[in-house]
């Protein structure tokens, strides 16, 4: 996320933050894709990190993009953290180990997104080539520890740094030591949401066998297809992992605002300062629990839009969905994630398929399928049946749902061409991980270094 909310709205009732997500409701001609995508920057010397500070370093980046594209840095304190482009033209923002992520605008297609992803790696090039700097495209960092990782001069970060030891074992891996692809869809009405939300939260793991590929820790294999995916099993569970009420059919949007009430949260923001809030949730926040301790003690709209940015479920509910599942990749990659989940929910028929395909699906199943996922990949199961399977499945149903929509570039190619890559993983019946792994008892000579090379932007 590139800039945290101010908006002094005064937040008084639950209502208030019922609404705010069922402002979210727009046509289905309005509907629109939003693909993020992060990378490790690192020096193509000696495949290093790369700092925050310095002449070659993660602020020159921003700088230098800053200067290209001519957008507005977003600033805490006296460091730049991101850009933001103009309307509809997204953001650029750092993780919290320096990974460089693009915030993709609110686009009509996937032609769009793959060229704005083009856009975007082409200026970024330019900008980075004369530093040294190149950008690994994986989904976990393949050779640094956490102590060698850079970390980022962001104040949110500060508190999470503090706050993710407390409530789960891997939290910081997450933060300073994973990369992902994600896409931020539309609904059109809560039974809209709803059913979107089952859906994909049920096929997430799907979605992160399919783009698994982080499989190397600290310069060697480490027994995973998906470290990050591992990962997200212990970061931190009480704002995290697939939510069981959303399997319940009456699901609404309030029933996600009363359980992201009772989330501890991270922070609020007052005249720029960020005040570590970690020791209550929002429901205490709205009954006065930070009288006496900040001046402005009074929750604001801008307070609880922060807050909903801090929960990690599976898929996060805002004025959007955020299909949260996947490992970062190479390009093509960027493409395939949001072509994925497109063709899957943005299609009548289709979406009907793959909730008909999960309806029997239990939370249980669902919770074994994501724990099996990172190790297995494609060989776990879920409800009897092989994830790679039903990958097979619904992939067709990706793709009949983005032929359906019909938008052809200037060769006349549908949509449905960015599942190509994915295709040869159903085909192979083996994900990029595997793929790495063989290079390295292979031709790598179980040298990590070689990554750098073969997977770079």
């Amino acid at each position: 996320m590139a800039r945290d909310t101010t908006d002094h709205t005064p937040l008084t009732s639950v209502d208030e933050m019922v609404g705010y997500l069922a402002e979210g409701c727009k046509p289905r001609e309005a509907f629109r894709i939003g693909t993020e995508h992060e990378k490790f920057a690192f020096f193509r010397a000696d495949n290093s990190p790369v700092p925050y500070f310095g002449e070659a370093s993660i602020s020159a980046l921003l700088n230098g993009m800053q200067q290209k594209l001519g957008w507005e840095p977003i600033m805490d304190g006296e460091n730049i953290i991101g850009l933001a482009g103009g309307d509809g033209e997204g953001a650029i923002s750092i993780e919290p180990g320096g990974q460089f992520e693009l915030s993709g605008g609110p686009l009509e297609t996937l032609h769009q997104t793959c060229r704005e992803s083009n856009q975007h790696l082409s200026v970024l090039r330019e900008v980075a080539e004369p530093m040294g700097i190149r950008f690994l495209g994986i989904g976990g960092s393949p050779k640094w520890t956490l102590a060698e990782t850079p970390r980022m001069p962001k104040s949110r970060y500060d508190i999470m740094t503090r706050y993710m030891p407390k409530v789960g074992s891997k939290g910081l891996d997450m933060m300073y030591r994973t990369c992902t692809i994600q896409v931020n869809l539309d609904f059109s009405s809560e039974d809209d949401m709803r059913r979107k939300m089952r859906v994909s939260m049920k096929l997430q793991s799907i979605a992160t066998a399919l783009f698994a590929s982080s499989p190397f820790t600290e310069g060697k294999p480490n027994g995973l297809l998906s470290w990050r995916g591992d990962i997200w099993r212990d970061t931190d569970n009480a704002r995290a992992g697939a939510l069981p009420f959303v399997f319940n059919e009456t699901f609404g949007f309030k029933d996600y605002v009363e359980w992201a009430l009772d989330v501890p949260m991270y922070f609020v923001v007052r005249d720029g300062h960020y005040h570590d809030c970690t020791h209550v949730t929002f429901r205490q926040f709205m009954a006065g629990a930070l009288k006496g301790e900040i001046a402005e003690w009074e929750p604001t709209l801008g307070d609880w839009t922060n807050h909903l940015s801090t929960l990690f479920p599976d898929v996060r509910l805002k004025r959007f969905l955020e299909m949260r599942g996947a490992d970062g990749g190479p390009w093509r990659r960027i493409c395939a994630l949001p072509a994925f989940w497109v063709g899957l929910l943005y299609d009548d028929a289709s979406l009907a398929a793959a909730d008909d395909l999960t309806h029997n699906w239990t939370h249980a199943d669902v919770i074994a399928m994501r724990d099996a996922v990172p190790a297995k990949g494609l060989t776990a199961e879920v409800a009897g049946r092989s994830v790679l399977d039903v990958a097979r499945q619904v992939v067709d149903m990706s793709r009949a749902g983005l032929k359906a929509r019909g938008h052809l570039n200037s060769d006349g190619q549908d949509e449905s061409v960015f599942l190509a890559s994915l295709d040869e993983i159903l085909a192979k019946k083996t994900t990029l991980a595997e793929d790495m792994l063989a290079l390295y008892d292979g031709r790598w000579n179980r040298d990590i270094e070689h990554v750098f090379e073969d997977y770079q932007y």
